[in-house]
C-alpha cells in the first residue's frame, strides 16, 4: 500500500469510527450543507489528525489531501484534507493553484475562512511579490469566495499588514450587496483595529458608501 493509500484509509476509517448519527443531521442544518456529515466535531478531528500516519514525500502528500477533498463523501473528509493541506513542512506558492481549487469547490465560508486565513495570508506574507498581484486580481473575480478571500487573507497580519492591498481589496468590493463580501470586509476592518484603530476609524469615516454591515463590523470594539 501507497503513503497515499494508507493516509486516506485512515482517514476514512477514523472518521467512521468517530461518526455520530445524532450529531450529523444537526452539523448539516447548521452548515446549510447539501454535503452530509458524519456527525464528528472539531475536537474528535483533531484527535484524528495527530494519530494518523505521517507522510515525508511530498507528492505523496498532496495526492492524498486532494484524494480526500476530491472524493468526499462527508463535509468532514474535506475538513480533515483542509488541515492537512496546511502542513508547514510543504508550503510554498506552488500550492495557491489547490488552494484556489477549494476555495471554488468548497463555496462556503467554513472552508473558505480557514484557507484565506491560514493558508494563503502566510504565503503573502512570505512570497508578497506572487501572492499580491494574485489578490488584486481575486477581488474582481466574478466568483466571490475569490473576492472574499482576497478581502480576509490578512487577518492574522496585524502589523505586517499590507494596508494598500487591504484598501484595494475592499474598495473593489465595498459597492456589492452580497453578505459574505460585506461581512468579511467588516471583519477584515475589525481585525486590523486591534493594530491600527486609528487608521480603520478615519477609513470608515471617510467611506460614506461602506454598508451598514461592514460599518458595524469595523468598528466594533473601537
Amino acid at each position: 500500500m501507497t503513503p497515499k493509500d494508507s493516509l486516506v484509509d485512515a482517514v476514512r476509517a477514523g472518521l467512521e469510527e468517530l461518526a455520530d448519527s445524532r450529531k450529523a443531521p444537526e452539523m448539516q442544518a447548521y452548515m446549510k450543507s447539501e454535503m452530509p456529515f458524519l456527525g464528528v466535531q472539531k475536537p474528535g478531528r483533531v484527535a484524528l489528525l495527530k494519530s494518523l500516519p505521517r507522510i515525508e514525500d511530498r507528492d505523496s502528500w498532496l495526492e492524498a489531501v486532494q484524494t480526500l477533498w476530491r472524493e468526499a463523501t462527508y463535509r468532514e473528509e474535506r475538513y480533515v484534507a483542509l488541515s492537512l493541506s496546511g502542513d508547514r513542512r510543504f508550503q510554498s506558492v506552488d500550492l495557491l493553484p489547490w488552494f484556489d481549487e477549494m476555495i471554488v469547490t468548497g463555496a462556503w465560508w467554513d472552508f473558505v475562512d480557514e484557507i484565506a486565513s491560514k493558508l494563503v495570508g502566510p504565503l503573502l506574507r512570505s512570497t508578497p511579490e506572487v501572492v499580491r498581484p494574485l489578490m488584486l486580481k481575486w477581488s474582481v473575480d466574478s466568483d466571490k469566495w475569490r473576492r472574499r478571500t482576497s478581502i480576509i487573507c490578512q487577518l492574522g497580519s496585524k502589523g505586517a499588514t499590507d494596508v494598500e492591498l487591504l484598501t484595494a481589496c475592499i474598495e473593489a468590493n465595498v459597492d456589492d450587496r452580497d453578505f459574505f463580501l460585506r461581512k468579511g470586509i467588516g471583519w477584515a476592518l475589525r481585525e486590523f483595529a486591534k493594530t491600527e484603530p486609528g487608521w480603520v476609524r478615519s477609513f470608515v469615516e471617510a467611506r460614506p458608501g461602506l454598508s451598514p454591515l461592514s460599518r458595524r463590523e469595523a468598528l466594533k470594539h473601537l
